[in-house]
């Protein structure tokens, strides 16, 4: 049986917000701007969560019990040919390296300008460094050349042959999160 974590608390200069596991949250009137993104968590999300498919993570703010934005989370491996030399030579010998994806990531409109994008992106490896499993990175597969500026400008690298797939290794993840956190 799965466990919903607890709540996580993630605060920004203005207002604060809790994340948890998606539920009975009313997602209709939820606007990033972006009609597939939209499209998919109004939806689809749900279906991928009773199916195993993903997690769905939201972070919702206090004051408001609004939507902020939400997140998925599903497993994944990357092949080794499709990471830099630079870094496979540091991996095992195996044909894959173990991963999570972030198969979505929308922000409502409402809360342009306060990170929400970046405080949905440390809840995500704040999770996942306390899951009970191996992995060795993040990987997205950004939606447009905008998604992708925002996971490169948080530290990931593209994919060898995909420019708009990118992956974080575990170590840089956490140590941007406890850099941000102070």
């Amino acid at each position: 049986a799965r466990h919903a974590p607890p709540r996580q608390e993630r605060r920004c200069a203005v207002t604060a917000f809790f994340s948890e596991a998606l539920a009975k949250h009313d997602r209709s009137a939820f606007a990033s701007g972006n009609e597939r993104i939209d499209a998919y968590f109004r939806q689809t999300v749900s279906q991928d969560v009773k199916r195993g498919y993903a997690a769905c993570y939201v972070l919702v703010e206090k004051a408001s019990a609004q939507l902020a934005g939400f997140y998925t989370l599903s497993s994944h491996s990357i092949p080794l040919t499709e990471v830099a030399p630079d870094l496979a030579r540091k991996l095992p010998r195996y044909p894959s390296v173990p991963a999570v994806l972030i198969g979505w990531l929308g922000r409502d409109a409402t809360f342009r300008g306060q990170h929400v994008g970046s405080m949905l992106l440390a809840d995500a490896i704040t999770r996942l460094a306390a899951a009970p499993i191996g992995l060795h990175a993040l990987c997205a597969d950004a939606i447009d050349e905008a998604a992708a500026a925002f996971y490169r400008e948080h530290q990931f690298r593209p994919f060898v042959s995909r420019p708009n797939a990118l992956y974080l290794p575990m170590k840089p993840a956490l140590a941007l999160v406890a850099n941000k956190a102070e």
